[in-house]
């Protein structure tokens, strides 16, 4: 562990020294006509998503060394740290009564508007990914490493040089700025969730939120996701009138649920830029090499300048009652966020419980997949209908067709839920769920995301 912490902090002084920076190079030279702005960013990803990181499963040590490197980096920017050395520490208790412990890692830049500065931009992006897993591959255990170069050291790295931009040119902004990595984001936003409800103080002072995740893989897109916030679409479009190196495409369909959920919950306009799904998402092959690091560079003077803007305009309302706004395409259904009122399963309205009590309880690991070492995540959405009914399950990704079968079998299966309302009245609403099959020491189990 002490060895560890010692390769971690000789990074934080020479970063390129770092043996993975050069295993994804395809021509030695390339980095010569390199920007500084796409320099950093490619030492930020070649650390956050080296072998030595592990993956960053949240409560690991990888995750802990992430949390240290961008307090490193924010500091070494001038932001000011207001969460300590190592972040600031929540806990979650898992199943078996263990508790798994996590960080968030939160700086600050004041604004300059004494009549503003009291009030709060958040811009976040997620730490955590997979870890490692354990297949068996001609009868051998073989160990793989999700490295996460996109999901999401390519967020984190444009958070850093981001956060670096907006402290240099801080006079800038009228509101404060928080600069949030978020812990333990794919055990169901607990990092984000922590933030709000137990961390910080002011949270009805927050304004808005901007969230970064997957931002590698611009080639196929930049989008911008709002739920369908008018306030939050009217500075997309104030920016699109002025000169832009990029314009995200503005979506109705989230590219993929995000920490910007959680702020959603609590009334908060929010905005999540990403460059959507890809074909490496959850899997080994996510390392530096498949990233874009000349359209992040394009992607991050954007959301700069949308930051400024948002820091120094009209506070955005939040305002979801437009029902013909929120419904997708031919379905007729509500985001289950966006719904006022959440369809809610048995009672509780958080999608971990549907997962916990209905899913994972009654899910049949496929004998021929266990026999066979596959596991991974499938993606479901399903429609919950204004009778509480479950129905057109379909995957969106799918991890094997042993796994993609089951998890729709089991959901398909699932009892009625209370539906969700807006305006006071039941409506179809729209759910997108993570189920992850996973095999360990001879069992099989689900664990939620």
């Amino acid at each position: 562990m002490k060895i560890r912490s010692a390769l971690l902090a000789a990074l934080f002084v020479v970063s390129s020294a770092f043996p993975s920076a050069a295993q994804f190079k395809k021509d030695p030279y390339a980095d010569l006509t390199d920007s500084e702005t796409v320099t950093a960013m490619k030492n930020h990803v070649a650390t956050i998503s080296s072998a030595m990181m592990e993956g960053r499963l949240a409560g690991s040590e990888g995750e802990k060394m992430t949390a240290e490197y961008i307090t490193a980096k924010l500091k070494e920017y001038g932001v000011d740290i207001i969460s300590g050395a190592s972040g600031d520490l929540f806990g979650i208790r898992m199943e078996g009564g263990d508790t798994l412990t996590s960080r968030n890692v939160v700086g600050f830049i004041q604004g300059t508007d004494k009549t503003l500065w009291d009030r709060y931009i958040v811009i976040g992006a997620r730490m955590d990914n997979l870890g490692t897993g354990t297949v068996t591959v001609d009868g051998e255990p073989v160990t793989k490493i999700y490295y996460g170069a996109n999901g999401n050291a390519s967020g984190l790295a444009v958070l850093l040089e981001l956060a670096r931009m907006l402290q240099t040119n801080r006079l800038m902004l009228r509101r404060s700025v928080l600069i949030v990595g978020f812990g333990a984001s794919r055990q169901a936003f607990a990092g984000s969730w922590y933030f709000l409800n137990r961390s910080f103080s002011d949270v009805s002072n927050i304004d808005a939120m901007i969230d970064l995740d997957m931002l590698g893989t611009g080639t196929g897109g930049f989008f911008a996701y709002t739920a369908s916030n008018a306030d939050m679409n009217a500075f997309t479009e104030r920016l699109a009138a002025d000169l832009q190196p990029i314009k995200p495409e503005t979506v109705t369909k989230e590219p993929y649920p995000s920490d910007y959920i959680a702020f959603y919950d609590k009334k908060i306009p929010s905005v999540f830029f990403s460059t959507g799904q890809y074909p490496e998402h959850d899997t080994e092959r996510d390392t530096q090499s498949i990233l874009d690091f000349y359209t992040m560079e394009k992607e991050l003077e954007y959301i700069y300048n949308y930051s400024v803007v948002l820091a120094g305009g009209e506070k955005p309302v939040f305002d979801p009652s437009d029902l013909s706004s929120l419904t997708r395409g031919g379905k007729g259904a509500v985001p289950y966020y966006d719904c006022e009122v959440k369809p809610s399963f048995y009672g509780s309205s958080d999608p971990r419980y549907f997962l916990q009590k209905w899913v994972y309880t009654y899910m049949k690991y496929p004998r021929e997949a266990v026999d066979n070492g596959i596991q991974g995540r499938v993606q479901v959405e399903f429609i919950i209908d204004e009778n509480g009914k479950v129905g057109d399950v379909k995957v969106v990704r799918g991890a094997d067709p042993l796994l993609d079968a089951e998890a729709v079998r089991v959901v398909s299966a699932s009892p009625k839920w209370k539906p969700g309302k807006v305006g006071g009245r039941p409506v179809k609403a729209e759910m997108s769920l993570y189920i992850e099959f996973k095999l360990q020491k001879g069992r099989t189990f689900g664990i939620k995301k």
